[in-house]
């Protein structure tokens, strides 16, 4: 597996437990406001970690770490990861996957085979806006199938979505809570620019306080659960 960084102790990368994270190298898509940019950008890759010093870390730490929180770049794309997530499964670890929702038949098969107990979804924005937000030719219906497959499967898991002001309006965040009606739970997250894809985006904004209470007043009544990050 292709691990770009890799994280020993994290207190909020998985509710509620102790984990570890792993950052796969990687991604299909190149949001102008995304933080790990050294993990898309393949100029800018460093060379990759040992996957057998990693699972030796991890098989040293049972009992005192709870989970391993797998992100990226984007974990789908990693064609042994399911061997991988298999061997911290062996450990008896909890596993969460971040992902981008564009590869549904990837996510079908981590449900299908028990593999992970948690799933983050990124929701970029309306479909109608994906191409533009994430600077790539996904097919809007894969992240349709993505959705309603998670919102099935029995798995625990969120949607979240990251707001930058130049990027989503408030109508654009109710069509996203609009397509999720009933999720069990939603996030969202504040954009702050320490570093971005884009350069360009390092003078971007989130919303005001004012604006994401107004929001969140809208929006709770689609969600079980609403966060804001």
């Amino acid at each position: 597996m292709k691990i770009g960084a890799f994280q020993r102790f994290s207190l909020i990368e998985y509710p509620g437990k102790i984990c570890a994270i792993i950052f796969c190298q990687g991604c299909n898509f190149r949001c102008p406001y995304c933080y790990n940019r050294e993990l898309v950008l393949p100029e800018l890759f460093q060379p990759l970690l040992s996957e057998d010093e990693i699972l030796s870390f991890l098989a040293k730490r049972r009992g005192k770490l709870e989970a391993v929180t797998i992100t990226g770049g984007e974990p789908a794309l990693q064609p042994h990861l399911n061997s991988f997530i298999s061997l911290l499964k062996e450990m008896d670890y909890l596993v969460k996957v971040d992902t981008n929702g564009s590869m549904p038949d990837v996510l079908e098969e981590w449900i299908q085979s028990r593999l992970v107990d948690y799933i983050a979804m990124d929701i970029k924005g309306p479909l109608e806006k994906y191409g533009e937000i994430t600077r790539s030719g996904i097919e809007p219906d894969k992240i349709s199938q993505s959705i309603r497959i998670l919102m099935s499967s029995g798995v625990d898991y969120e949607f979240r979505t990251t707001v930058v002001q130049s990027l989503l309006t408030g109508d654009d965040i109710l069509k996203i809570a609009r397509l999720i009606t009933g999720a069990k739970r939603y996030a969202l997250q504040r954009f702050f620019a320490s570093k971005t894809l884009d350069d360009s985006f390092m003078d971007r904004r989130s919303f005001s306080d004012e604006a994401f209470d107004l929001l969140t007043a809208e929006i709770r009544p689609f969600v079980k659960s609403l966060i804001l990050r």
